[in-house]
């Protein structure tokens, strides 16, 4: 299952949010380039693109860059309480196995983006996170350690204070480890949930008893477990949010900065599918990639012109020109005008 074609609830964003808080990051800075507005978070029927949240953690990790273990202290943050619904459902499993199953079938309805899979090892569980790799090497490693750290969390809030990991195996170079307790004040070289993070492993993975997965859990409930999977279920259907081509490669393109435009073939990998295959699609649908792009690009810069932040030259910066007269023959081929007569004019108005 394809996440990026898939919305996502505010809550995750707004977890980023409050951790930058914590760090005295301004919530601007954290939304910068995502398109997302804290009264759109606020309300509860809106919803995420997953290229706006990877926007956000991008920031996240551009403005925490001195700081260790950042994925992994985002991740400890993810009470259960932010999966909505399909928090209810993991509570109210008969068993943590039941409930492992429930989140491996809606992986869609949590905010990874990273592959999940869970295996039997003897005695014990083990679950595997892999890095995306279309993504930029800091991002891969965020994701996976956030990843990491929101299941130690909900293992923990579904089964009980009982839950210990035996590993925590990190396929990354040493960092700090991180302690579950909350605030700036916890100990970041205690381990996670009783087990030392071992560094430079040649997997990301958790590995417990198995045990842990067979008791009934103390809050279940059948009909509660029913309905919380039935209501998931249409929850998934309203959030997919490919329906074509066109409309994905617009959705992601608007929230990628243009430093580095990415080309067809960073799409296709991000798909799973052949560059070719991706071109045949766009004929059909009567579009081609380089005009989307220049499509997404112009509209940013009438944007950007209009919001009067940036000056002409540090938005031909932002959309990747290089140099201020490129952009001006560009915006010019757009729209007609220069660049300084949009900003006149929307000064003006």
């Amino acid at each position: 299952m394809n996440v990026w074609n898939f919305a996502r609830s505010p809550a995750s964003v707004l977890l980023m949010i409050d951790f930058g808080r914590d760090r005295k990051i301004a919530p601007q800075a954290l939304l910068k380039g995502s398109q997302l507005t804290l009264k759109q978070l606020a309300d509860p029927d809106f919803t995420v693109l997953a290229a706006q949240e990877l926007a956000v953690a991008s920031n996240l990790l551009d403005l925490t860059a001195g700081e260790a273990g950042v994925g992994l202290k985002v991740g400890l943050s993810y009470q259960l309480s932010a999966y909505g619904l399909l928090g209810y459902g993991l509570l109210s499993s008969a068993t943590g196995m039941d409930a492992v199953a429930l989140a491996g079938r809606y992986l869609a309805l949590t905010y990874t983006f990273v592959g999940m899979t869970f295996r039997r090892a003897g005695p014990h569980d083990v679950i595997q996170f892999d890095a995306s790799p279309e993504l930029a090497a800091n991002v891969q490693r965020f994701f996976v350690e956030r990843a990491m750290g929101a299941t130690c969390r909900v293992l923990r809030d579904v089964i009980g204070s009982a839950f210990e990991l035996a590993t925590f195996d990190l396929a990354y170079g040493a960092d700090l480890g991180v302690d579950l307790g909350p605030g700036p004040g916890a100990d970041a070289k205690q381990p996670v949930l009783g087990a030392k993070i071992r560094h430079g492993q040649p997997a990301s993975t958790l590995t417990f008893e198995h045990a842990h997965l067979e008791r009934p859990l103390p809050q279940a409930n059948a009909a509660t477990a029913a309905m919380c999977e039935r209501m998931c279920a249409e929850l998934i259907t309203r959030r997919r949010t490919r329906v074509d081509l066109v409309s994905f490669l617009n959705e992601y393109l608007a929230t990628r900065p243009f430093d580095r435009p990415p080309q067809l073939k960073d799409i296709a990998t991000l798909l799973n599918t052949s560059e070719r295959t991706l071109k045949r699609r766009l004929q059909e649908e009567g579009a081609c990639f380089r005009d989307i792009s220049s499509a997404v690009r112009k509209t940013r810069a009438q944007a950007l012109i209009a919001e009067g932040r940036l000056s002409i030259k540090e938005i031909a910066q932002e959309l990747g020109f290089s140099d201020m007269s490129s952009f001006s023959q560009a915006y010019k081929r757009w729209t007609g005008v220069a660049p300084s007569v949009s900003r006149q004019a929307a000064a003006g108005s």
